[in-house]
C-alpha cells in the first residue's frame, strides 16, 4: 500500500476497468496483463481497477487474483494507485478478498453491493463495513443494480460516507438525478466515480468526479482529453470525442467483458478468450465492435520502452498477432 492511498485527489479522470487475459491453455496471461497496465499507466491515468468486472473476478481463483493484483502492483510501482475489486455475495469472502488484496500490494479496494442474496439496506451497510473493518486500505463502493438486483439506497451510501475510508462511490446506475443529491448531502472528500460509459460526459459535466471506464481500454488517450476538456471548460469538443466513443461504449455495455475482449483483440493487444459461462460473442456483435472500431480511428498500440514494458518478451511486445496465438 502507497504512503498516499487515505486521499481521494488522486480518485479522478477516467480510470480504466482492465480485463484479465487468458492464454491459449486457459491460464491468466500476465504478460498481457502486465502490458495492459503499463499501456494505461503511459496513458496518464491516476489509477488502475483489477480483478473486477471486466477482470471476470468471479472466475478467478483466489491464486489468479493474488497474481493479477501483485502484478498490477508491480507494474504500477507507486507510478499510479492500484484498486483491487473486493466484491462477493458473501460477506466472509469479501473480508477474505480485501484481507489477500492488500496483502498482494492494492492501494485500495472496489466492493460491489451483494449479489443475488437482495440483502436488505440494513445488510448492505454491515456488510460494507465488515469489508472496510478488515483492512486498513480506503474503500470505494460500487452501485450497479442491474448486476445485482438491489441497489443501494443514498441514505445507506451517505452513512457509509460519514466513514473516512469509505473514499467514493463508482455510481453505474446511470441515473443522472442521483447526482447532484449525493453531491450537496456527501461529505467534501467523497469522490463521485461514473460506472457507465454512455452517460459519462453528463455525468461529469454534472460535477462528477471521473469515470471507472471499460471502453477506456481501447483509447485512453482520448478519455483523457474527454476528461481534460470538460475540466477545461471545452464542452463542445468534449462532446465530438464522446460521441466518436459512443457506438462502442453501448455496445461494450451489452456484453462486458466480452465485447471489450474482443475488442481489444482486433487491435492485438490480447486474445479474446472469456471463461464460462461467457462465451465469445455473436458473428453479429463481431462485426458491429468492428465497424465501431474502425469509426473510432486508429490507435498506437506499441508500448513505450520503458522499465515495466522491457520486461515483457520480444514476441508479446511486437503484437503482430494477439498473445499467445489467434483468437
Amino acid at each position: 500500500m502507497t504512503p498516499f492511498a487515505n486521499s481521494t485527489t488522486w480518485l479522478t479522470g477516467y480510470i480504466p476497468d482492465i480485463p484479465t487475459p487468458f492464454d491459449e491453455a486457459g491460464a491468466v496471461d500476465l504478460t498481457a496483463f502486465a502490458w495492459l497496465c503499463e499501456r494505461q499507466i503511459q496513458a496518464g491515468v491516476t489509477a488502475i481497477v483489477v480483478c473486477e468486472t471486466a477482470g471476470e473476478f468471479s472466475t478467478l481463483t483466489s491464486a489468479e487474483c493474488d497474481a493479477v493484483v501483485r502484478t498490477a502492483a508491480e507494474i504500477a510501482h507507486g507510478r499510479v494507485r492500484v484498486i483491487a475489486g473486493a466484491g462477493s455475495n458473501s460477506t466472509s469472502q469479501g473480508v477474505e478478498r480485501a484481507r489477500r488484496a492488500e496483502l498482494a500490494g492494492a492501494d485500495a479496494l472496489l466492493s460491489v453491493v451483494p449479489y443475488y442474496n437482495k440483502p436488505m439496506q440494513t445488510g448492505i451497510d454491515a456488510h460494507f463495513r465488515a469489508i472496510a473493518n478488515s483492512t486498513a486500505l480506503p474503500v470505494i463502493l460500487h452501485d450497479i443494480p442491474v448486476r445485482t438486483i438491489r441497489g443501494m439506497a443514498d441514505d445507506t451510501l451517505l452513512k457509509l460516507a460519514e466513514k473516512p475510508q469509505f473514499i467514493g462511490l463508482k455510481d453505474s446506475t446511470a441515473d443522472l438525478s442521483r447526482l447532484p443529491r449525493l453531491r450537496s448531502m456527501a461529505p467534501a472528500p467523497f469522490r463521485l466515480m461514473s460506472g457507465d460509459d454512455v452517460t459519462a460526459l453528463a455525468f461529469l459535466t454534472g460535477g462528477g468526479d471521473g469515470c471507472i471506464s471499460i471502453v477506456s481500454n481501447i483509447d485512453p488517450l482520448m478519455c483523457r482529453d474527454i476528461f481534460s476538456s470538460v475540466t477545461l471548460g471545452r464542452l463542445q469538443f468534449a462532446q465530438r470525442l464522446h460521441q466518436r466513443l459512443l457506438p462502442l461504449s453501448i455496445l461494450v455495455a451489452e456484453e462486458n467483458p466480452a465485447a471489450i475482449k474482443y475488442a481489444l483483440s482486433l487491435r492485438g493487444a490480447i486474445r479474446a478468450d472469456t471463461r464460462l459461462p461467457l462465451v465469445g460473442l455473436s458473428d453479429q456483435a463481431k462485426s458491429r465492435i468492428t465497424d465501431a472500431i474502425t469509426a473510432i480511428g486508429e490507435d498506437d498500440l506499441t508500448p513505450t520502452e520503458t522499465n515495466a514494458s522491457r520486461a515483457i518478451s520480444a514476441r508479446d511486445h511486437a503484437y503482430s498477432s494477439v498473445p499467445g496465438g489467434t483468437s
